[in-house]
């Protein structure tokens, strides 16, 4: 269920300008520039805007795929049950949107890889959509 009692303008005074342009407009955050890219500290990532658990540490690799390295990478979310998956035709491309069930924001999108004992989806997360709860 999604939280819908925040309006877009309390949106807008509670995360940054970089928050706000990738969480509530969908945007993508420039690749390399995130500081979670190449982060290993241990804890549980959480929607940046509302809190919701999303990704463990446990999940989280080092993508070596062309075109979606630059981002955080996760194989499986804490639980299905607080992300939304939704497709996405922009850009040119079938692609799937991931959301924060909680609060409806982008995230990022979810790809079909193998990637061994790892699991077989590439979460790929824009860091600043995220926050560390070590």
């Amino acid at each position: 269920m999604t939280n819908n009692n925040i309006t877009e303008e309390e949106w807008k005074k509670k995360l940054t300008p970089e928050q706000y342009r990738v969480l509530r407009e969908g945007g993508t955050e420039v690749p390399f520039s995130g500081e979670f890219v190449d982060s290993n500290e241990k804890g549980m990532y959480a929607c940046a805007a509302c809190g919701n658990q999303l990704f463990s540490s446990d999940t989280k690799f080092e993508s070596t795929t062309f075109g979606l390295r630059g981002w955080p990478a996760f194989t499986n979310p804490v639980n299905l049950e607080n992300i939304e998956l939704r497709e996405d035709d922009s850009m040119g491309m079938r692609r799937t949107e991931v959301l924060c069930k909680n609060c409806g924001s982008h995230l990022g999108h979810v790809f079909d890889e193998d990637h061994g004992d790892k699991g077989d989806k590439h979460y790929c997360i824009n860091s600043t959509c995220l926050a560390l709860k070590k």
